[in-house]
């Protein structure tokens, strides 16, 4: 079995990325990455993602794969964008990110709430044995809007409070609502995964 490292922290995310990734490429095992945590100074999340995944290429010699992922509100101009981890704070309280944005739009209506969670994914395979490196970068995007309140208990981030457009309106839910399989099958990281995939399977 082939391997490439995630390169993140985040356990949520190997999770996710293991599942996904499962699907397309069963033979390819995803592991968490146990280096040094580089600077994301970057100012896009292209740029975050790059970072990541050459650091994490160059401390383990794998093909390596980083996710830099955030919710972008379009009456806030797009952000908290890249900030969205840091919103209330570089302690990264996710209850407390949530709680703020709330509290920032707690005077727009509903119309006007409007969001897309934003997955960009970088492919850094480094350069092995005379075979030439290379670099990739694909995006996907989860359109929707933002609810009130948060509500339901799974996934994480602003997930409770992020309800897609592409589910019935009768039966709308946040993604605190969905099931893993669900959110997998339709997130932001799905959708940059399937532009991925050809990347994949030429390694």
């Amino acid at each position: 079995m082939g391997r490439i490292v995630l390169a993140t922290h985040n356990a949520h995310k190997v999770v996710e990325f293991q599942a996904i990734v499962a699907r397309a490429r069963p033979d390819l095992e995803v592991i968490g990455y146990d280096g040094p945590e580089p600077v994301e100074d970057g100012v896009t999340f292209a740029g975050n993602a790059l970072i990541k995944a050459r650091a994490a290429a160059a401390y383990t010699g794998l093909p390596a794969l980083a996710d830099d992922s955030g919710i972008a509100v379009d009456v806030l101009g797009g952000s908290p964008g890249v900030f969205s981890a840091y919103w209330a704070g570089h302690a990264k309280d996710a209850a407390a990110n949530v709680a703020l944005l709330l509290d920032q739009l707690a005077d727009v209506a509903d119309p006007h709430r409007d969001a897309s969670f934003v997955s960009t994914i970088a492919l850094v395979v480094p350069e092995i044995e005379g075979h030439a490196g290379a670099e990739h970068v694909v995006e996907g995007r989860w359109p929707g809007r933002l609810a009130t309140r948060p509500s339901g208990s799974g996934g994480f981030g602003y997930d409770p409070i992020f309800i897609p457009d592409d589910q019935p309106a009768a039966a709308e839910r946040t993604v605190g609502e969905w099931s893993a399989a669900e959110k997998n099958a339709a997130s932001h990281r799905a959708r940059a995964f399937e532009a991925l995939i050809p990347l994949l399977e030429s390694l």
